[in-house]
Order: structure tokens, then C-alpha cells, then sequence
């Protein structure tokens, strides 16, 4: 079961959530846009980015086989599927426009507290 993600929520190991973001000031069908994060005490790192041209994914290793990174063009969303959540997942979420690995700036009030914790 997905749930929505109100930011400051605590989940348990396992569960699933579905990040939106609302490409707001940019057109989601051209725009590079990703997620990137800052875990406790660790720096921002990209979590996943999706490339507007070729339709190409981007995952961080720790985030390859279990979230997964799509738009909807109709509406304008960037969305980020995060299954099997883990502790280590524990960050703040932060939608971005840029291109994977290279520097992003942050959409402003586009960030989700995500918490896994047993």
C-alpha cells in the first residue's frame, strides 16, 4: 500500500511512499528535475533524477531496485515510488530541477521530512 507522505511522518521499515512535487515555474516535459536528499549529519546527495529528453532514470545506488522516479506531464508532477523503506532512507526529501550528478537547485517548499524507524 502507498501512502501519501505528510512531511514529519514516521514509517516503519518496509513500507512504501509515494513523494509529489509540483514542477511549479517549469514545464516537467522539458525540464531535468530529480530528488535529492540530506540524511542526518551527511550532505545532500542526488537520490534519483529523470532526464526529460530520453526518458532516461538516474538512481543513486542505494536507491536502485527499490525507488523509482516518474512524471506525469498532464499535471505538471515529479513523483519519486519509494518501496522497502529503510532506516537509512531517513532524510529530508527535497525536489530539484538538474541534471543527475551534476548541481540542482532545490524547488523552494519542496521538501518532505521522511523518517523509517522501528
Amino acid at each position: 500500500e502507498v501512502q501519501p507522505v505528510e512531511s514529519g511522518e514516521c514509517v516503519q521499515p518496509g513500507v512504501s511512499l509515494r513523494l509529489s512535487c509540483p514542477a511549479s515555474g517549469h514545464t516537467i516535459s522539458s525540464t531535468d528535475m530529480g530528488w535529492v536528499r540530506r540524511a542526518p549529519g551527511k550532505l545532500l546527495e542526488w537520490v534519483s533524477a529523470l532526464n526529460p529528453t530520453n526518458g532516461r532514470t538516474y538512481y543513486a545506488d542505494s536507491a536502485k531496485g527499490r525507488f523509482t522516479i516518474s512524471r506525469n506531464n498532464a499535471n505538471n508532477m515529479l513523483y519519486l515510488q519509494m518501496n522497502d523503506l529503510k532506516t537509512e532512507d531517513t532524510a529530508v526529501y527535497y525536489c530539484a530541477t538538474g541534471s543527475y550528478g551534476a548541481s540542482w537547485s532545490i524547488e523552494p517548499g519542496q521538501e518532505t521530512q521522511v523518517t523509517v524507524s522501528s
